[in-house]
C-alpha cells in the first residue's frame, strides 16, 4: 500500500525576498565598517630614511585599563593585577615603541591610589601618553 504525502501550501508561497534582503545588509554592513588597510598605500611613493627611525611592529592601539570602585584593574575585561598589567604593558611598548597610549578609566568611587599606581607603571614602561577620562559633568 502506497503512502501519499500532501504537499504544504506554506511552502510553496514561502518569499526568499526578505530574506536576501537582510543578507545583503548584513554584507553592506560589514562592507562599510571594516577596515581598508590598503587606502594609503594607492600612490607609489618611496620614503625618505632616517637613521634613528624606528620600524612599527604592530598596530597602534591604546590600552584601556578599567579601575572599578574597589580598586580592581581590568585590562580587556580580565582583573589583573599591577604586575600583570606591568607586562601587558611592557608587551605593548615592545609591540609600538613610538607611540604606544593607555587609557585610564578609573570609578568616581575609587581611591586616587589605584590610578597613581596605574601611571607609575606606565612611566616605568615606558608609556608616556596615557590619560584619565571623565565624564562630561551635567553643568557644562
Amino acid at each position: 500500500m502506497a503512502v501519499k504525502i500532501k504537499r504544504s501550501s506554506v511552502a510553496s508561497t514561502l518569499s526568499l525576498t526578505p530574506l536576501i534582503d537582510v543578507v545583503f545588509l548584513l554584507l553592506i554592513f560589514f562592507l562599510v565598517t571594516s577596515e581598508f588597510e590598503d587606502e594609503e598605500r594607492r600612490l607609489d611613493i618611496v620614503l625618505p630614511s632616517a637613521t634613528s627611525a624606528v620600524p612599527m611592529t604592530g598596530k597602534p592601539r591604546e590600552v584601556i585599563v578599567d579601575i572599578d570602585a574597589t580598586g580592581t584593574f581590568y585590562v580587556g575585561g580580565q582583573a589583573t593585577t599591577l604586575d600583570e598589567l606591568r607586562g601587558v604593558l611592557e608587551t605593548a611598548v615592545a609591540n609600538n615603541p613610538t607611540n604606544q597610549s593607555v587609557v585610564i578609566r578609573a570609578d568616581r568611587e575609587t581611591s586616587f591610589q589605584p590610578v597613581v599606581s596605574v601611571m607609575d607603571a606606565c612611566n616605568r614602561t615606558g608609556v608616556s601618553d596615557y590619560a584619565v577620562t571623565t565624564q562630561e559633568g551635567p553643568g557644562t
